[in-house]
């Protein structure tokens, strides 16, 4: 049985039901429920739907143009005439009155190295690592809320969190649950709805603030215990949840990491890339909107699955060593950025700010630009204490190893200055076309150790930007005098310092250039680290986004060409 009357609005999530008149002792796992859609323009999706409870199951669409949808179900028992082959419409009108519209749907760029929105604007990922924020320790809706607005108003745009199967954590740890308890029955026999009821408000109200969630399905050493079948039911409940919002899909969390008291280390760790691959293979396989697809690591994506093809992101992780972090980040981003496949590179964990040694807000200064600088498209920031989820009254504790990684409570590490300071960095660099930087050490001289984790880094656009990161002061005895090379002779540059600790300028000027085309850079405003601009003096230097119709054109062009035959 189906809900009547359907009705709706163009770029609405809407939501119905079916009814099943059969009783199942156990529906979950008795059957599966899809429903085709087709839109007046006869496009097709096939949706898979979610147990509610009971015998009920419900799916959620945004339909983009009025008309009149027709909707048919699929019902793994097709002897149950009540939810198979059921045939019915959804009306949907024009949207006419002011709304709050979602998130653009993210996609690659044509040159795979950035991403975009839909519309073709370049998406610079900026994200904060929240992997157990839909626990309760995270309060919903007070606690949420505040650090959902906290890190807004800082200018992240994408939250990464974890569905009920966290790290740092065994089976069925009650630090897992939230409102609803934990994410699955008592030995993985049956997910729980009211979990993922307590979590829709969480995904929804990031969506409805412009974050994008990056959702993690699992941590990695979770294939064990689940197994590949179940793994995929908890896969196509997320999808059937979540898919309709404009979400990334993370297949796990460190995938090829096997658990922390392993015995079989290798072994796990083989079997854990054979089985996320299959997971992400079809993840791909039932996604009715073709959300974006990525495994965060233990060091590089690609080595965690199989087939790196089947990514659209390679993220990668550094470690938590302060500035030997550093230099593994630049190394790992020279390494991969220009390897095929193409992909948008992520630098997706690194040094946590406070935790350890070497991670407080300078160092997050240095390791975003480091990274970037080096060919990054995207940088995501932790803080220890907001991963994990402290409170003041209940700290995370230990992890299954025995140690624990730090006590600060979330509602004080959201106030670390590195959060603010990189928002502040991501702001400077969405003034300019960000999205075509690529790395020059040789602009700058005398040419330094690029594994350095305290070499100023330079990376720019020629004839148009150049931007230098000093994390060394520059003092006026230091025997070593830097200058920029190869500054080209017909273009004018004027040139500004950027404080990376309040976004403030400081005016230098017009770069006037020697004989040999070099420029000697002055002192800087104080001995602390700071971002040295050039930019032409040029009108196209204007932030324009990969969208132009010209662009479009080539970009048929090429699809025209590619399918001739």
């Amino acid at each position: 049985m189906h809900d009547e009357n359907l009705h709706s609005f163009t770029h609405h999530v809407t939501q119905w039901g079916y009814t099943s008149s059969l009783s199942y002792p156990d529906p979950f796992n008795a059957i599966e429920l899809d429903v085709l859609i087709t839109s007046p323009s006869k496009n097709v999706w096939k949706l898979p739907a979610f147990w509610r409870g009971g015998q009920r199951w419900e799916v959620r669409f945004i339909p983009e143009e009025e008309g009149l949808y027709t909707l048919e179900t699929i019902c793994s028992d097709t002897s149950n005439t009540s939810l198979h082959l059921l045939k019915h419409t959804l009306s949907v009108a024009l949207q006419k009155e002011t709304f709050t519209p979602l998130p653009k749907s993210l996609c690659i760029s044509h040159t795979k190295r950035f991403l975009q929105d839909e519309t073709g604007k370049a998406f610079f990922w900026l994200g904060d690592t929240w992997w157990m924020g839909l626990s309760k320790r995270l309060s919903y809706p007070k606690d949420f809320h505040q650090l959902t607005q906290d890190r807004k108003a800082k200018g992240f745009s994408v939250i990464q969190l974890v569905i009920g199967l966290f790290p740092d954590m065994n089976d069925f740890d009650e630090r897992s649950k939230n409102e609803g308890g934990m994410a699955w029955e008592a030995n993985y026999s049956c997910i729980n709805p009211s979990y993922f009821d307590a979590a829709d408000k969480r995904i929804a109200y990031l969506v409805q603030n412009n974050l994008i969630p990056c959702i993690l399905g699992a941590w990695g050493y979770y294939f064990h215990t689940l197994g590949e079948e179940k793994m995929k039911k908890h896969w196509r409940y997320i999808i059937a949840r979540w898919g309709v919002y404009p979400v990334v899909w993370c297949i796990a969390g460190e995938g090829a990491m096997p658990h922390y008291l392993s015995n079989n280390g290798p072994k796990d760790k083989e079997k854990q890339i054979q089985g996320w691959s299959a997971i992400g293979e079809y993840i791909k396989s039932i996604d009715p909107f073709h959300r974006l697809l990525t495994i965060h690591p233990t060091e590089i994506g690609k080595e965690q699955v199989l087939n790196p093809s089947l990514l659209d992101i390679n993220m990668l992780q550094a470690g938590h060593n302060g500035y030997e972090s550093v230099s593994h980040a630049v190394r790992l981003v020279y390494n991969e950025k220009n390897k095929k496949p193409l992909m948008p590179l992520i630098m997706s964990e690194v040094n946590y700010e406070g935790i350890m040694h070497d991670t407080s807000a300078e160092v997050q200064r240095l390791t975003f630009w480091s990274a970037i600088l080096s060919g990054a498209t995207g940088f995501s920031y932790g803080a220890n204490g907001i991963w994990q989820v402290n409170t003041k009254t209940t700290p995370f504790g230990a992890s299954p190893h025995g140690g624990t990684w730090g006590n600060t409570p979330w509602d004080e590490a959201c106030d670390y200055l590195g959060a603010k300071q990189l928002g502040l960095a991501k702001k400077l660099l969405e003034r300019f076309a960000w999205w075509l930087l690529e790395p020059h050490p040789e602009w700058l001289s005398p040419q330094q150790d690029l594994f350095d984790a305290k070499t100023p880094r330079i990376a720019g656009i020629p004839r148009q930007l150049r931007i230098l990161y000093f994390y060394g002061p520059i003092q006026p005895w230091n025997k070593t005098k830097y200058k920029l090379e190869n500054i080209e002779k017909d273009v004018v540059y004027e040139a500004f310092f950027w404080d990376p600790r309040t976004g403030k300028e400081y005016q230098v000027g017009s770069v006037v250039p020697n004989q040999h085309s070099q420029w000697q850079i002055p002192i800087l405003p104080t001995f602390e680290d700071w971002v040295l601009i050039l930019k032409s003096t040029s009108p196209s230097l204007e932030t324009k986004h990969p969208n132009s119709s010209k662009r479009r054109l080539s970009r048929l062009i090429q699809y025209v060409m590619s399918h001739r035959n």
